[in-house]
């Protein structure tokens, strides 16, 4: 089982997309702490999601805890998992009232950096951490044995 969750395909480039999305999980983790009342509880109450004291240092836990793990590549299929999550979730809570008020294309441009972090979950879901990971280390480390 654990081999089967470690396991990626073996490609070089994976770790552009490991970086784009760590550093932005990160990223956006840290401000959530940072800037609560605009992008952390805040935001969650004023968009009307419930328990949004406890849900706003959750999700900023949860993207802080992803997003490290997916620049290291380590658990990168299980933390992917969690951010696709997010970004669906953050996608229905924040850009189905633009759709509805605005159109279609403001939705779609004000959500694009919501579909690429959306996709590139997805994408490591699918392929696993890629060479340079810790889970291919981990992979490799315990062949030796």
């Amino acid at each position: 089982m654990l081999k089967r969750l470690l396991y990626s395909e073996n490609e070089r480039t994976t770790i552009l997309i490991r970086l784009m999305l760590g550093a932005v999980f990160l990223s956006e983790g840290i401000q959530k702490f940072l800037f609560s009342e605009t992008l952390g509880a805040g935001r969650f109450e004023k968009i009307g999601l419930p328990n949004a004291d406890f849900l706003g240092p959750f999700v900023a836990t949860l993207e802080i805890v992803s997003g490290v793990g997916i620049l290291f590549g380590c658990l990168s299929r299980i933390f992917a998992t969690v951010t696709c999550f997010i970004m669906f979730v953050a996608i229905i809570t924040t850009k189905l009232d633009v759709l509805q008020d605005e159109g279609f294309w403001q939705m779609m441009h004000g959500s694009r950096t919501d579909w690429a972090m959306l996709l590139g979950s997805v994408f490591l879901i699918f392929k696993g951490s890629g060479k340079w990971s810790v889970d291919n280390w981990i992979l490799n480390f315990k062949q030796w044995k």
